[in-house]
């Protein structure tokens, strides 16, 4: 009997090893923590008839149980597809597949949108399948965020859930990496800068895996406001490109923009819309608004329909989210921001001056946009968490000249804030961490939702 191992209980892998078991496969799921979420979750899979095995790593000897009937391994987009134990296992002749992998296997008859970036996939994802829907297109998105498409893939299979019309998957390097098959319908690429390269160590092999997804997609759409992926102008195949202004000439190759008024232009269309019917600050909501709008017009929404959808759309959790007025100053949870590009962009996008509150785990990454913003439109910054010490050092030696504090957390931050915020009679008091959360919570939705109950009895009411 050929077996199936499925590395990890996180929400990927117990999707995964779903989805295997529904079709028919024997599988089996091993995890290296052994706590009492992990065993509930472990009794939950085998009430459902799928072997788990608690308190094993990933390791050649996690494996011997299997020894004579392994055929596959499947891993979580968190586990390094070059990790040594994967490299043993191919060189043993055994496959290894990402979740994402099996998920595009069981659901490929249906048309993807694949949406990459490494800052705004997220926003697209959500515009763009909010746009589809409320014009009547079944599109429910899942991937990297939200539902495992390995989830999405047992509910449809197993009729749970209509067949939708489109899937609008947000996708990561590392879900691209382990499905080389993954050729969606559309692909979307936001942006490009220096992230995650503790794992794929240069932004030239982070961006070669985006690109491998844009080169098997059926159509590609790109930023052009991008620098780095302007460096793909040539890009082979029928490539769109957005920029969130005019073309220079009618040589400039933009296809959709907004002029100088505020309207949004297709070229072969002419004016479609008004960009402010997204309620949603910033020149990089006004490029996430052209790059949804380009896919819903390739997939057939007439420029009314994605109006509307558009207007309705009520933005997102932990992504410059206002959360309401502090004295004169609007405040907002940009907790989504994880890293120095981010972080600036979010600056950008408000109205100085600024209070701003930024800490946590250091990423690599290049801060000098970062620090520009700061120096441009901060008043006060106060840092906290792990990477306090050295966020401190990087804005001190850039030359800023405003406030600057350090914390231990933010249950000690906030309170400096605020009254920083009233002291310097401040226009925006933003959470901006510029760095991963895995310091201090387990991810950046437990940031945000912290920093939410601690500034709320500050805000004025509304």
């Amino acid at each position: 009997m050929a077996f199936t191992v499925v590395v990890g209980l996180g929400k990927s892998g117990i999707g995964a090893a779903r989805l295997m078991h529904n079709q028919g496969q024997s599988v089996a799921v091993i995890e290296q923590e052994d706590g009492p979420e992990h065993r509930l979750c472990a009794n939950q899979l085998q009430k459902q008839g799928i072997q788990v095995e608690l308190g094993c790593p990933l390791e050649i000897s996690s494996f011997v149980p299997w020894r004579n009937s392994l055929s596959a391994v499947v891993v979580g987009p968190g586990i390094p597809w070059d990790h040594p134990t994967l490299t043993a296992l191919r060189r043993g002749g055994i496959q290894v597949r990402g979740e994402i992998d099996l998920a595009w296997s069981a659901l490929n008859t249906i048309p993807w949108v694949g949406i990459t970036g490494t800052n705004g996939k997220t926003t697209v994802t959500h515009l763009l399948s909010h746009i589809l829907q409320r014009a009547g297109i079944k599109a429910p998105m899942g991937g990297n965020m939200g539902v495992s498409a390995a989830e999405i893939a047992l509910e449809i299979t197993t009729e749970r859930k209509s067949k939708p019309d489109w899937l609008i998957m947000e996708l990561s390097s590392y879900q691209i990496e382990s499905a080389p098959t993954l050729a969606p319908q559309i692909g979307i690429w936001t942006n490009l800068t220096p992230d995650h390269l503790e794992r794929h160590r240069t932004l030239e092999a982070y961006g070669s895996i985006k690109r491998g997804l844009l080169e098997r997609s059926g159509l590609a759409i790109f930023n052009g406001d991008d620098p780095y992926l302007r460096s793909y102008r040539k890009f082979p195949g029928s490539g769109l490109w957005i920029s969130s202004e005019e073309p220079h000439s009618e040589l400039d190759p933009v296809d959709f923009w907004i002029d100088a008024e505020g309207t949004v232009h297709m070229r072969d269309i002419g004016a479609m819309f008004t960009a402010d019917v997204l309620a949603m600050p910033g020149v990089h909501n006004r490029q996430n608004l052209l790059l949804a709008t380009a896919a819903a017009i390739k997939i057939g929404l007439n420029p009314a329909e994605i109006a509307l959808g558009l207007k309705s759309f009520p933005g997102l959790p932990h992504r410059l989210e206002q959360l309401g007025l502090l004295a004169t100053a609007s405040v907002f949870n940009d907790s989504k921001a994880t890293n120095y590009d981010a972080a600036s962009v979010g600056l950008k996008a408000i109205s100085g001056p600024v209070v701003v509150l930024a800490g946590g785990q250091i990423k690599r990454g290049d801060a000098g946009c970062w620090l520009a913003q700061l120096k441009s439109k901060a008043c006060s910054v106060i840092l906290y968490g792990a990477g306090a010490g050295e966020l401190e050092v990087l804005i001190r030696y850039s030359g800023y000249i405003g406030d600057l504090h350090r914390c231990s957390d933010l249950n000690e931050a906030v309170p400096i804030s605020v009254q920083a915020t009233i002291n310097h009679n401040a226009a925006s008091l933003l959470l901006s961490p510029a760095c991963a959360s895995l310091d201090q919570y387990k991810d950046f939705e437990a940031r945000g939702n912290h920093f939410r109950r601690l500034i709320q009895p500050y805000l004025l009411a509304s």
